[in-house]
C-alpha cells in the first residue's frame, strides 16, 4: 500500500491509516507524552490524532511532511484537551516513567539477543538517561517542546518553526537555551 498522493486525497482506507500509524505512531506518542508528562493521556490524545487523521486527510495539502501534519494535529489536540475541563479540573496525573524505546521493543519481539551488561552498569546508565530527561521536563514548556521535536522527532529546525508557528530563529535561539540549561545542570551533578 503506498502512501504517495495523500495530499490529494479526500479520504483514506483503514490499510493506509494503518500504515500511518505504523509509521509514525510512535513519533505522535512520544510528542503528546513529552507535552503531557502523561503517559495515559498520551495513549488517549494519541488515538484522537490518528481519528483526527482519518477523518480530516482531505485537509492535508503536501505543504509540510505528513509527519509535520500530524504533529500539527498532536499540538492542536493537546492544547485543546488542557483547555478542557478535565484539565482545569486536576485529573492529569503527574509524570510517569518513560517507556521502553522502540529499539529495544523491536529487538524483544524479534527475541534478538542484546549485549548483555551488568545490573551495576545497567542501573547507572538508566538513571543517567532518567535524570536527563527529568532535566528536559523540568524545562519551561517552549524550551522542552523544541528540544524534545529535535531530539526525540528529529524535525529540522524549519519543520520545527512550521509547527510551532515561529521563526526559525527563535527555534535556534530556544534550541541554544534549552542545551545550556541542560548542560548547565550537567555539570553541577558531576
Amino acid at each position: 500500500m503506498e502512501l504517495d498522493g495523500l495530499e490529494q486525497a479526500e479520504a483514506i482506507s483503514e490499510e493506509q491509516l494503518r500504515q500511518i500509524m505504523k509509521l509514525y505512531g510512535e513519533d505522535v506518542w512520544n510528542y503528546i507524552y513529552f507535552l503531557t508528562k502523561n503517559s495515559d493521556q498520551a495513549d488517549e490524545l494519541t488515538q484522537e490524532v490518528f481519528i483526527k487523521c482519518f477523518y480530516r486527510i482531505g485537509t492535508y495539502r503536501g505543504i509540510s511532511s505528513l509527519k509535520t501534519w500530524l504533529f500539527t494535529i498532536a499540538r492542536n489536540t493537546v492544547f485543546s484537551y488542557r483547555k478542557s475541563r478535565f484539565f482545569r479540573s486536576g485529573l492529569w496525573g503527574g509524570m510517569q516513567p518513560l517507556p521502553a524505546t522502540a529499539q529495544h521493543r523491536k529487538e524483544a519481539a524479534a527475541g534478538q539477543a542484546v549485549v548483555a551488561r551488568s545490573a551495576e552498569m545497567e542501573y547507572l546508565g538508566n538513571r543517567q538517561v532518567d535524570e536527563i530527561w527529568s532535566m528536559i521536563m523540568k524545562l519551561p514548556d517552549k524550551l522542552r517542546e523544541v528540544l524534545v521535536l529535535d531530539l526525540k522527532a528529529e524535525l529540522s529546525v524549519r519543520e520545527i518553526a512550521g509547527l510551532i508557528g515561529i521563526s526559525p530563529g527563535t527555534v535556534k535561539s530556544r534550541l541554544h537555551r534549552a542545551r545550556h540549561k541542560i548542560q548547565d545542570k550537567l555539570r553541577r551533578m558531576e
